[in-house]
């Protein structure tokens, strides 16, 4: 049975009272708010607490979070112990991977119960590859910069099985590639999904709620089942300059009635 999920990245522009400038921007400071220790656990608890309230019982953790720059054992302690108070498990850790913190970032996935890292990498897969396969974790490449399905695949067989996709219908979108189509040139080499719409091909990359812009959501998700996907579901949405939660809990109910 696939897995619905909540992005916690959703809420990038949350501390930045969404008038967020670019990602960078919300990233910087979630990164700020949540780092000192004294007040992780609290932070922590209302936004996992208004996630599980929207009626998800599992997270995809963004690594703004609990990031691998930061994140002592006190805060994965207390991210384990929130996580398990309101009943929601990890489908992946959501955080960008490079050499300098591949390690950290495997310790920081497998404590949270999840041996699966969905995000980008940077440097060379040869540095990241024995690190996954010591640790026993997967990485499952987010097309960002990647315009098809080939160039993505490229680089899974570069760093062999221990990479797969993790496909962002939204930004097959921005690129003008067909999510749908994508996701079937993938096949097996899918690991995860980020289900997200956004307004228009190109950039700026503004995501929407699912049917109001131009990725065959829907569409996608048959092509899922068809394929006899398994992974979890990720229910994603963005937005710089507005609260996302009444978006997505419509859309964990939408999506919920089309894998019923």
């Amino acid at each position: 049975m696939t897995t619905i999920s909540f992005m916690t990245a959703n809420y990038v522009a949350r501390e930045v009272g969404y008038a967020m400038h670019g990602w960078g921007h919300g990233d910087r400071a979630t990164n700020e708010a949540f780092a000192p220790l004294d007040t992780y656990g609290e932070k922590l608890d209302e936004l996992l607490g208004g996630i599980a309230a929207l009626g998800f019982g599992a997270v995809d953790v963004w690594g703004a979070h609990l990031s691998p720059d930061w994140a002592t054992d006190e805060h994965v302690d207390i991210a384990v112990e929130t996580l398990r108070r309101h009943g929601l498990t990890v489908t992946s850790y959501a955080t960008w991977l490079g050499a300098g913190n591949v390690e950290r970032s495997c310790e920081l996935a497998l404590a949270l119960g999840t041996s699966l890292i969905g995000a980008g990498f940077s440097g060379d897969v040869g540095q990241l590859a024995p690190v996954l396969e010591k640790y026993g974790v997967r990485l499952g490449i987010e097309n960002h910069p990647e315009e098809t399905p080939q160039e993505l695949l490229d680089k899974i067989a570069a760093g062999g099985d221990r990479f797969g996709a993790t496909v962002d219908t939204g930004w097959w979108g921005t690129h003008g590639y067909d999510a749908a189509r994508a996701i079937d040139e993938l096949g097996d080499r899918v690991l995860h999904v980020h289900l997200k719409d956004v307004l228009a091909v190109g950039e700026p990359h503004e995501t929407c709620r699912w049917g109001e812009g131009i990725v065959p959501v829907e569409e996608c998700v048959r092509t899922l089942q068809r394929l006899g996907y398994a992974g979890a579901i990720a229910v994603e949405h963005e937005p710089e300059t507005f609260d996302p939660t009444d978006d997505v809990r419509v859309m964990r109910e939408q999506l919920a009635g089309w894998l019923a």
